[in-house]
């Protein structure tokens, strides 16, 4: 299961994992994003920290993690999260590699050229193609077949030939015009041997109005 874009709302994380649980799904991991907006940060990142196997850097974690951002509202944010908080999200890495079913998987939270930048499903296809690049941000390596990413909270799915493009959505703050919490699901066997692999965008109703 991959999750995204919490953004504090609580109420929408708690919803996911327990759908996630009745899938019975034991690997999550997180796109980044956690804190911000919805009020319950804290809580959110002890619950992503606990129950997720990988975690990557998102925006609001590279400028919250710089204790040099003196903006009120970033102060305001990093007293509540704490120092033990603050250092573990300053320390997320900017990507994750994975191998499923033959296939080079790359997360990350925005695009491989800059965290802050958003490429939306609209943008032009030269944009797309390159969110398949290694650059500073990623690294040398191989390059992937599949890149899953968040950011734009609005969730997409498209082939580029053997490639795929992946966005997973936003648990807490969708801006697809609806308000169910967003994350996706990825099928595939572990390690180079070449097999099938699914992707499936699930939303999940959770209690809006309490949140």
């Amino acid at each position: 299961a991959l999750i995204s874009d919490i953004h504090g709302n609580l109420r929408a994380l708690e919803a996911v994992l327990a759908d996630i649980a009745r899938r019975e799904i034991t690997r999550i991991l997180c796109l980044g994003d956690l804190e911000v907006r919805g009020g319950r940060g804290p809580e959110v990142v002890d619950r992503v920290r606990a129950c997720c196997e990988a975690v990557v850097r998102g925006n609001w974690e590279d400028g919250l993690g710089d204790l040099r951002n003196d903006h009120p509202l970033a102060r305001w944010y990093q007293t509540r999260l704490g120092p033990q908080r603050l250092a573990y999200l300053a320390a997320l890495p900017l990507t994750v590699d994975l191998v499923l079913s033959g296939r080079r998987i790359r997360l990350l939270h925005a695009s491989p050229q800059n965290l802050y930048e958003h490429v939306f499903p609209d943008a032009p296809e030269e944009r797309l193609l390159a969110m398949f690049d290694n650059t500073d941000l990623t690294g040398d390596g191989p390059l992937p077949d599949v890149v899953i990413y968040g950011d734009t909270h609005v969730p997409f799915w498209r082939p580029f030939g053997s490639r795929v493009l992946l966005n997973v959505g936003s648990v807490g703050h969708p801006l697809d015009g609806q308000t169910e919490a967003t994350y996706a699901i990825i099928e595939g066997h572990v390690g180079s041997a070449f097999g099938t692999l699914g992707y499936t965008i699930v939303r999940t109703p959770y209690d809006v109005e309490r949140a």
